[in-house]
């Protein structure tokens, strides 16, 4: 197909002809461009000029004086469920100061993940062995010999001989470059709110919002942690609120929302409801086999 001919536009197209007439000039009205200014996006402008919403506050650990204290008061007084399970269970103790430095910690949870407490112990126990300067006996008290330059040191194969797998051995290896690297340290975990170090440690190989959450409760000792992942909590709160199914987190934080701001108390107590029911089962079941 040929391309469409051109049309001439009456100001360019020479007037017709006239026989015996006076030719008589045409006359065209200008026109007036008005140009108008292009509108601003007022969203846009207005999020630009806003001012930006600081992070939420670090509330205080539930090791600081009195705030344990406080945490009891305000779940019995929200929840009188939870009241009875707080008057039938010791209370939690959280030591004054964390007793590992992050690095320390979160390295410690690296190790343990997805074993029995006592094959666990023994390869944290192993683990320390291996570092320079330190024992097990020793680093209990010198927790500064973990650091991520000593880990780095530690070979696969070294870590393998004391029963840490591969790929543990490269969750460990990642988290000691990152804190090596300066992306992590001790006092910007401890300065991160709940988002920012959800956020941050799940950068980490091998570690997920189930160990994050597990280090902010008994690491740094956060007030406010729901962990809504957790097969011992969710169990709690099925048992407490006597629910036909397991709650979904979407659930699980509605339903605990009244124990807010000291959910992670909260979910500790739903760990000591589990237990005194698997224990009370046993006991069941022992005096069933007896009689």
């Amino acid at each position: 197909m040929g391309r469409p001919a051109r049309s001439r536009s009456p100001a360019t197209e020479p007037p017709p002809a006239v026989t015996g007439l006076r030719s008589s000039k045409i006359s065209f009205r200008s026109r007036k461009i008005v140009k108008t200014a292009s509108a601003k996006p007022l969203a846009t402008t207005a999020l630009a000029l806003a001012p930006q919403a600081p992070p939420p506050p670090v509330l205080p650990a539930l090791s600081s004086p009195g705030e344990l204290a406080a945490a009891l008061r305000h779940l019995q007084a929200a929840d009188p469920l939870l009241t009875a399970v707080i008057a039938n269970t010791e209370a939690p103790t959280f030591t004054a100061t964390p007793s590992l430095p992050a690095f320390h910690s979160l390295a410690r949870s690296i190790l343990y993940q997805q074993l029995a407490t006592s094959a666990a112990d023994a390869i944290y126990a192993r683990f320390l062995a291996l570092l320079p300067s330190a024992s097990a006996a020793a680093a209990a008290v010198a927790a500064d010999a973990v650091t991520p330059a000593a880990v780095l040191a530690l070979a696969a194969a070294d870590l393998r001989t004391i029963g840490v797998s591969g790929r543990k051995a490269s969750y460990l290896h990642d988290l000691a470059a990152r804190f090596a690297a300066g992306e992590l340290s001790d006092s910007a975990v401890a300065a991160m709110d709940e988002a920012a170090l959800l956020a941050e440690l799940t950068k980490v190989r091998g570690v997920g919002e189930w160990t994050v959450h597990m280090f902010m409760i008994f690491s740094l000792h956060r007030p406010d942690i729901l962990p809504c992942g957790d097969l011992g909590v969710r169990k709690g709160v099925q048992e407490l609120y006597k629910l036909k199914s397991l709650p979904n987190p979407e659930e699980m934080a509605a339903l605990c929302e009244r124990w807010r701001p000291y959910r992670s108390v909260g979910a500790w107590y739903m760990w000591r409801l589990m237990e005194s029911k698997g224990a009370a089962s046993k006991k069941k079941n022992k005096g069933n086999a007896s009689s």
